[in-house]
């Protein structure tokens, strides 16, 4: 289309190059041919210009103006198209919306505050998914990155060096054959850990070591983060480590105390026969990591309570076990809470990148529990061996679970896990004004 004269100057005028002011006819000329342009650029008229952008939905106000366009999805990402035009002053004004370009957000838009009812979304906002995406693979990159096994030195909040705590010497005179066991524990965690236990030990305090153990699948300790810290005696392995559980005063399993003590017969603080306890030829730190996961962070830890067990697979005992699994994860929730506001040394990036990559996965399962499903059922980014008929978890505890739900959406809000879904969306309210629909999608 040709350019008027002193055509350039008023492009520039106007805050955007690509901007051309053409004559009334030629504007309604190129108004016809919107519906002509290609996919990828639109030629939109708007207040008498001319101007070529990326755009998916139009919408026509056919009260105010009939030639007017208004564009309420965006589909470009070059920032020129952020200038601002000139327009009539009694155009329809929307604030602008759209991601953070690293991490997300809340999906709240400043000034705003009508509510729209759940699973409701707000025009303007077709790159969301595209830039969810790119923030998600940035997630898994950096929980990726997130080394199994690492050494690391500072240990001031090692259970086992706090004054007062462990109350247990420093080994500093370790024997030869005590050095080499370490170490060869060491190569075997390095080289063995399963996929969702990570560990650190200490360079300059080699009787020390940190776990990190995430919840299994299809257990009330789904996808929550359970740290241990552990120390090696001098009589090592001849007596086996000591394992503290940093519980944060919580008691979420039978085996694991409030007071952070394990009871476990590899250790040799509860009771067992044969391969059950701690052997000093074969037992490994390796293997008392995989026991307090698969044994004690299991589908019904109810049954791991002492005298329990005979009542497995009995209708009292299975309505007990349920029970239990529902305190269990309220309990959970309560210790991902804590893991995300005080996560220990060496573990401040991993516990908030693991709950960025797998805080959709646990609202999902409170949402699934609160509409009745069984505790513990969920498997992946589902949920699994559901009864739609069975409404079994009690008033209490869906109340309960949804004072913490809306604790972990404020949480993982503020780490960056899109919590859109689970949230009432909101509106300008001076959009109130009833319009037809004129959408024109092209």
């Amino acid at each position: 289309m040709a350019e008027g004269e002193g055509s350039s100057s008023r492009r520039w005028a106007l805050g955007d190059p690509d901007v051309v002011e053409v004559s009334p006819e030629a504007a309604a000329a190129a108004h016809h041919r919107i519906g002509f342009c290609s996919d990828s650029t639109k030629s939109i008229v708007v207040a008498g210009c001319v101007r070529t952008v990326a755009h998916e939905i139009i919408d026509l106000d056919a009260n105010d103006d009939p030639d007017g366009v208004m564009i309420i999805c965006e589909r470009a990402s070059s920032h020129k198209s952020n200038h601002s035009v000139s327009h009539p002053s009694d155009w329809p004004k929307h604030p602008k919306s759209g991601l953070a370009e690293d991490v997300p957000g809340p999906s709240h838009q400043p000034g705003t505050s009508t509510v729209l009812p759940w699973g409701c979304t707000t025009p303007g906002r077709p790159r969301k998914h595209k830039e969810i995406k790119t923030v998600d693979n940035k997630i898994d990159e950096k929980y990726k990155a997130f080394k199994q096994f690492d050494t690391v030195t500072d240990h001031s909040d090692h259970y086992y060096s706090m004054s007062g705590k462990g109350n247990v010497p420093e080994v500093k005179k370790p024997s030869k054959d005590w050095v080499r066991r370490i170490q060869h524990e060491w190569k075997v965690l390095e080289k063995d850990l399963p996929g969702t236990i990570f560990v650190r030990v200490y360079e300059d305090r080699m009787e020390l070591l940190r776990a990190v153990i995430v919840g299994p699948a299809g257990t009330p300790y789904h996808d929550g983060l359970f740290f241990f810290d552990v120390y090696f005696p001098s009589q090592y392995p001849k007596k086996p480590p000591l394992v503290n559980y940093r519980s944060g005063g919580l008691r979420l399993n039978p085996n694991l105390y409030d007071s952070g003590k394990v009871c476990l017969s590899l250790l040799n603080t509860w009771s067992g026969h044969g391969c059950e306890k701690w052997n000093p030829s074969n037992s490994t730190m390796l293997q008392v990591l995989v026991s307090i996961q698969a044994l004690v962070l299991n589908a019904k830890p109810y049954f791991n309570e002492p005298g329990y067990a005979a009542s497995a697979n009995t209708p009292q005992g299975e309505k007990m076990s349920m029970a239990y699994n529902e305190s269990t994860f309220l309990l959970s929730c309560r210790t991902m809470l804590y893991s995300l506001r005080n996560p220990p040394k060496h573990f401040e990036d991993f516990a908030r990148v693991h709950f960025c990559k797998y805080g959709r996965n646990i609202l999902v399962g409170c949402k699934a529990y609160m509409n009745g499903a069984q505790v513990g059922c969920l498997a992946g980014n589902g949920v699994q061996d559901v009864d739609e008929g069975d409404k079994s978890c009690s008033a209490n505890f869906k109340g309960s679970l949804k004072t913490l739900f809306d604790e972990l959406i404020k949480e993982f809000t503020r780490i960056g896990v899109h919590c859109h879904e689970f949230q009432p969306q909101r509106v300008n309210p001076g959009s109130t004004r009833a319009k037809a629909d004129t959408t024109l999608r092209l």
